[in-house]
């Protein structure tokens, strides 16, 4: 299981490997929105991963094209639908603005 965190607000999940981390930040009890399926299209599911990146699959080259079109985007941005726990360490994700409910 990986120990999910939600900032801000500081909930917590233990998610099983392999899980998007969009699905895992909804079983946090976090309201993240997402429009396009899980399909790298929209960037509804951006946030910031402040801690245990490792923790995460790469990067995939669908994910890294929208991001580079995305203002605020930095080097710990990820989207959640695309992301996927591995299970290795603890993730810590900062949800942004309005999406973080």
């Amino acid at each position: 299981m990986t120990l999910l965190t939600l900032q801000p607000g500081g909930h917590t999940a233990d998610v099983p490997p392999g899980t998007s981390l969009l699905d895992a930040i909804r079983s946090a009890g976090g309201a993240l929105a997402g429009k396009c399926g899980g399909e790298a299209q929209c960037g509804a599911c951006h946030v910031f991963v402040t801690e245990g990146r490792k923790g995460l699959s790469r990067l995939t080259s669908a994910e890294n094209a929208r991001l580079d079109t995305m203002v605020g985007v930095g080097s710990k941005s990820r989207l959640a639908c695309q992301a996927t726990l591995s299970g290795s360490e603890p993730v810590t994700v900062e949800l942004l603005g309005a999406l973080s409910g």
